[in-house]
């Protein structure tokens, strides 16, 4: 008999995923050169186009771009709900242009958990928390005891620290509540990777805290990778890697370190910012950049031993 990993188990495997930091052929998540198009009314839109993403085992990071950058696009692709028309997409070692439509569903029940921005989306409102949770459970083909079940969906509650909502339906709840529980839900068979689509888009900034707390939790004690798709800088400025898509590509790529004051031992958090380099050698340089500076069109190049300088265009074509 098959059953679901404890929450024990899960966090032993979360320990050794943030000690083997990995990425290229070992990342969980991997989009090589992506392309989605739309056909509406005879047009064409290309809502991805040839976008490149490496998510490692473990990793808690954002994805932000502005209203048709294609972040909800690519995030359907990952949550097995979209095709990409052309490119390569792989999760968790699943081939997402190969599979079946048997296979994309067992993909959505087990490989991958989903969190819909409307609270109203998540859960069933005729069903209690708990009853919510074990709903995914009793979908899967894995074979558990009903008491395995409850046994999980109460750790879970606990987990995310809203046990006492175990028997309420819905409509009894907060919107930060049934959020926690969206997240329950979509943990329920231990996913390999938990995609969330403006998770805190309809709650106010002390509730939508406790929503990424409760994510944090997933990430740190189950060791479950959590992309985030949000506007929110300030949830984007929670995470480690915040990576920003622009028509279609993923554009520039921050990351976040701590560093002690080897004086003082206060620990501070610093960000750098990075362009995403493709396979032909093309970057996106960020429009704050280029246009505090006049860049426009070309740009001028010089190689140095240890850098790249990229200056504005300086010839007279005159």
């Amino acid at each position: 008999m098959t059953t679901n990993p404890t929450l024990a188990d899960l966090t032993t495997k979360a320990t050794a995923a943030r000690n083997t930091p990995t990425y290229g052929h070992d990342a969980l998540i991997t989009c090589d050169r992506l392309v989605r198009i739309f056909t509406t009314d005879g047009i064409e839109v290309q809502a991805l186009q040839g976008l490149d993403l490496l998510v490692r085992e473990g990793e808690l990071m954002a994805l932000v771009g502005a209203s048709g950058s294609g972040k909800s696009t690519l995030m359907n692709i990952l949550a097995g709900l979209d095709t990409p028309t052309a490119g390569a997409a792989r999760v968790a070692g699943h081939d997402l242009l190969a599979m079946t439509a048997k296979d994309r569903l067992a993909y959505r029940r087990k490989t991958v958990g989903f969190v819909w921005q409307q609270t109203s989306r998540n859960l069933l409102p005729y069903l209690t928390a708990a009853q919510n949770i074990t709903l995914p459970m009793q979908l899967s083909a894995t074979r558990t005891t009903r008491k395995a079940k409850a046994e999980r969906a109460l750790e879970l509650l606990e987990l995310l620290d809203i046990a006492d909502c175990r028997d309420r339906h819905p409509h009894q709840m907060s919107g930060g509540q049934q959020q926690r529980v969206a997240i329950a839900v979509a943990l329920a068979n231990a996913p390999a990777v938990l995609l969330a689509d403006e998770p805190t888009g309809e709650l106010d900034s002390q509730t939508a805290e406790q929503i990424f707390a409760a994510f944090r939790t997933a990430n740190e004690q189950l060791g479950t990778t959590i992309v985030i798709v949000t506007h929110d800088q300030a949830v984007a400025g929670e995470v480690r890697r915040t990576v920003a898509i622009r028509d279609g590509r993923t554009s520039t790529e921050v990351l976040r370190r701590s560093e002690v004051d080897a004086t003082t031992g206060h620990e501070t958090v610093v960000a750098r910012e990075y362009a995403m380099l493709d396979r032909a050698g093309r970057l996106q340089l960020p429009a704050e950049y280029t246009e505090a500076l006049g860049m426009r069109d070309r740009v001028a190049l010089e190689l140095e031993p240890d850098h790249i300088g990229v200056w504005p265009d300086d010839s007279d074509p005159h």
